[in-house]
């Protein structure tokens, strides 16, 4: 397979160690990672502000370094869903080849599992951790279960990071709230993104998360603000960080056993 690696605007500027693990943890299974240099933003922060004349290069510049690629992974689901489920009015619908790119483009927890099928991932990670399920995620790539729908979803961040020895999950009270961030709505609505940020780390405090994780650097950033201007006890990771720690101590053979047939 030929796999790109698509890094969102957050990871590039503020937090380039989660690109790394996200990189360490394919290479782990087997995965040989390209990243094309000449990508950029997805268009997202333009189109979630109305300016669509202004996403549409980006969108094209998107497709066009991506479309010699089997996959393009990558460890932001808001990211993710605006290549997936927002590009309709950015791309021609008639062009196979946006088509093609937009359906392959994945969410890491999407490609480990939908792709390379693995199975029980082995590791140590002795915490207690809580889950933040990303809106955008959650809703619109489906990535765990929503309490509104009454299908039954597993969710593929506690699947990827439930195998590992030691590890135990938060039960918050509120399992789907939006942590407030909203990209452009917490700059607009400062304060009612900040009460939510609030609520949301008071769950996580009640039910003792010592780490707390998502699929987003976005919402982490807006939380771990939050948990650094209380001084709370509570660590912030993004998921592959997590499995990247996990895994260290674990033989290649061992990883590369866990994946499934592709």
């Amino acid at each position: 397979m030929k796999v790109a690696l698509f890094i969102p605007c957050y990871v590039d500027q503020f937090y380039p160690e989660v690109g790394m693990a996200t990189v360490q943890v394919l290479e782990s299974f087997g995965v040989d990672v390209c990243f094309p240099e000449q990508q950029t933003c997805c268009g997202q922060p333009m189109a979630n502000s109305g300016c669509m004349p202004e996403a549409r290069p980006l969108a094209e510049k998107f497709v066009e370094t991506f479309t010699d690629f089997d996959y393009v992974v990558s460890p932001s689901g808001s990211c993710v869903s605006m290549v997936r489920n927002h590009y309709d009015h950015l791309v021609s619908p008639h062009d196979q080849q946006a088509a093609t790119v937009r359906r392959q483009t994945l969410e890491l927890s999407e490609f480990l599992l939908q792709v390379l099928h693995l199975q029980s991932v082995p590791g140590s990670y002795p915490h207690r951790v809580g889950l933040h399920q990303s809106c955008h995620g959650l809703r619109e790539l489906r990535l765990g279960p929503c309490s509104e729908s009454m299908t039954p979803r597993q969710s593929l961040l506690q699947q990827l990071l439930g195998g590992f020895t030691g590890i135990s999950f938060s039960q918050l009270q509120r399992r789907d709230e939006c942590c407030g961030f909203g990209g452009t709505f917490a700059v607009a609505e400062e304060a009612v993104s900040a009460m939510m940020g609030e609520d949301r780390i008071n769950d996580h405090l009640q039910a003792g998360t010592e780490v707390l994780t998502a699929g987003d650097m976005s919402c982490l950033m807006h939380l771990d603000g939050i948990i650094r201007r209380r001084k709370l006890p509570i660590k912030v990771l993004h998921y592959a960080q997590i499995m990247a720690q996990a895994m260290q101590q674990v033989p290649a053979t061992q990883l590369l056993a866990a994946v499934g047939q592709t």
